[in-house]
């Protein structure tokens, strides 16, 4: 195998774990898009706007999975869920 037939493989598969990352990449901010506009719509239907107070808990409220979130924003209190995220 030639030297330029061994860099255009390398080249190729360097090119290709990049497309790799970059979709991943494309994934998490996309899935955590959706997550941040679950938690404010939950909280604007519950509260009627996301003020500064409540927009503090968002990202705290990312981190979880919906199975933990999703309660937590349903059945605890405007006052419960900033002192639980404070």
């Amino acid at each position: 195998m030639k030297l330029s037939e061994m860099y255009q493989q390398q080249l190729e598969e360097i090119k290709k774990q990049e497309r790799q990352e970059g979709e991943k990449l494309g994934l998490d901010r996309g899935i955590e898009r959706e997550g941040r506009a679950m938690i404010e719509s939950i909280l604007q239907v519950r509260f009627g706007a996301v003020d500064l107070q409540l927009a503090t808990i968002i990202n705290p409220l990312i981190a979880m999975n919906r199975e933990e979130f999703t309660p937590l924003l349903l059945q605890l209190s405007r006052e419960e869920l900033l002192a639980r995220f404070a």
